[in-house]
């Protein structure tokens, strides 16, 4: 069962907070895998920030769920979002400690499969066109194709201190007159926006979770950034090398002019 927490009893306000010392290996195993349990292609990039980060080949129309393992002896907190969208209430997205977080036990591994609508079900994830995203539903093209994680390790909290739960961040509605102001003036870039790969809100299905009590340090200890794409776009960004290769004639290392975007 996925184990989530609505709202932390110490937040971005607390009396202290837990400076970071060196950091530890991280702390999860993250891949994305279809109902199938199949895993989609992924080509890790290096990172000059200290995240974690990969590309992943999406398919059209294919459900899919991040899977998450905790190789620790101690819970930890996920702060997980796609599109920029946190996967809990569906609001925008920091990966702050303030944030709606999932609470992993120990050694433990949970998939997590979409959109959470209630502590009984999800409306699952699944890759579709850009235009059909949840995120453009809000006009959220901020981390548009990025599936971000981010790890806290657990506080222990002063035994006297109050907490309070709330329902923690909600939803935006979403601004209507200025989606439809923006999507009357599309621009070429925005068409090939719209080609790219987003993540829908899908079918309704039974996935039960319960809240607990969570104190999240604050920063968190590894975050995770995967970026999704066709295949096609990662062909034309060279991530992966498509077609036909010949071995004494290798083009893309002979300076000639690229096409363009499209072509």
């Amino acid at each position: 069962m996925s184990r989530l927490e609505y709202a932390l009893a110490l937040g971005a306000g607390c009396m202290f907070a837990v400076t970071a010392g060196a950091r530890a290996p991280a702390a999860v195993e993250i891949e994305i895998v279809g109902r199938d349990g199949g895993t989609f292609r992924e080509i890790p990039v290096d990172s000059r920030d200290g995240a974690v980060r990969s590309y992943l080949q999406a398919e059209k129309g294919a459900r899919y769920e991040v899977r998450v393992r905790n190789i620790t002896g101690e819970r930890i907190g996920l702060v997980i979002a796609v599109d920029g969208r946190n996967i809990i209430s569906g609001g925008k997205s920091e990966l702050g400690r303030d944030e709606p977080m999932y609470v992993l036990d120990a050694w433990d591994a949970q998939n997590y499969s979409g959109w959470r609508a209630s502590l009984d079900a999800v409306n699952e994830f699944y890759f579709t066109d850009w235009r059909d995203s949840y995120a453009e539903a809000f006009g959220d093209r901020s981390a548009r194709g990025v599936i971000a994680v981010a790890v806290f390790r657990e506080l222990s909290p002063p035994a006297e201190d109050a907490r309070s739960e709330s329902a923690g961040p909600q939803p935006e509605p979403p601004p209507v007159a200025a989606q439809s102001a923006r999507r009357a003036a599309k621009s070429a870039d925005a068409a090939r926006r719209d080609e790219s790969a987003g993540t829908g809100y899908g079918e309704r299905r039974v996935d039960r979770a319960v809240r607990v009590e969570f104190v999240a340090q604050s920063q968190p200890d590894s975050r995770h950034f995967i970026k999704y794409e066709w295949r096609e776009t990662l062909c034309r960004k060279q991530v992966l090398e498509c077609g036909e290769q010949n071995r004494f004639w290798d083009e893309s290392k002979l300076g000639f002019a690229l096409p363009p975007p499209r072509h």
